[in-house]
């Protein structure tokens, strides 16, 4: 089983308990307009560029062997005498992988952590991702999700895992599809699924100014969350202004409709109101 991933993160400390390696996924099904990782949403390779930096010397162009459009060859990347370019993502299999992240087992379970799996969505490569929890076994396994699968397929992956962080983006149907792009209806299921599955888990918010911090979207929100047995807590992870910062390298437009200079609101007494742990980041 082949999968494609962009990136892998070693000595994490927030993918969950203790020190981790994080490996993030590439493709995503949601359309987020505050997302801060632009080079997660394709599922496949892609030539980023530093624009910035860049000094035009045109040797890029001229080793390119497809001027009418990129084919993700790497030629420009290793002409680039700046070292401005690089391809994000590669095809991988679960075997190499669960080998390569294995080899820091004795190290990682010392540190009462584990690997996590982030994305991108993690579970839009749920076969891939299945096969890898398995050869992963018995290392502390854990995944940051936004929750948007077949619930099927999520009971399926929440039996391989110890640990699950949620993303919980907003409680309104409407307001949901209209910033990331799909309904909330997966999302609220696979967060029941989750509730009832015994798993230890944390909800994390990302809190968009004007978007989902108000009042009453906080308390929906934690009105769902009540005499939940195994929420660690809630996170309120604020927006943050460089979001928008990689657009450029991938060839995307940052054009959120919310203004990215407000603060938000991080109020966490409305979720202590219901006896639901919340800490803003």
């Amino acid at each position: 089983m082949y999968g494609t991933i962009f990136d892998i993160k070693q000595f994490a400390v927030f993918d969950g308990p203790g020190i981790r390696t994080t490996v993030f996924l590439k493709g995503c099904p949601l359309r987020c307009e505050w997302c801060h990782n632009p080079e997660g949403l394709s599922f496949s390779p892609q030539l980023m560029v530093s624009k910035a930096a860049c000094t035009h010397c045109g040797r890029c162009k001229a080793i390119c062997p497809s001027p009418s459009g990129c084919i993700v060859c790497g030629k420009c990347v290793r002409a680039c005498p700046l070292g401005l370019r690089r391809i994000t993502g590669k095809h991988v299999e679960a075997a190499d992988l669960a080998a390569k992240l294995l080899k820091d087992r004795t190290y990682l379970e010392k540190q009462g952590g584990g690997v996590t799996f982030s994305g991108g969505e993690p579970t839009a490569q749920g076969e891939f991702l299945l096969e890898t929890l398995r050869l992963l076994r018995p290392i502390h396994r854990a995944i940051e999700t936004s929750g948007y699968c077949a619930p099927d397929l999520f009971r399926e992956i929440l039996s391989e895992l110890d640990y699950v962080i949620m993303d919980i983006k907003h409680t309104d149907d409407a307001l949901h599809r209209r910033y990331t792009g799909v309904s909330n209806q997966k999302i609220l299921r696979n967060l029941e699924q989750l509730k009832k599955s015994g798993k230890p888990f944390r909800i994390r918010i990302p809190v968009i100014p004007g978007v989902n911090d108000s009042e009453e979207n906080f308390r929906e929100t934690a009105k769902l969350l009540t005499d939940t047995e195994h929420l660690d807590t809630v996170e309120l992870l604020p927006y943050h202004q460089t979001a928008g910062a990689k657009y450029e390298m991938v060839d995307m437009d940052y054009k959120p409709s919310f203004q990215t200079d407000r603060l938000p609101n991080l109020n966490t007494a409305i979720f202590a109101e219901y006896n639901v742990p919340c800490r803003a980041i």
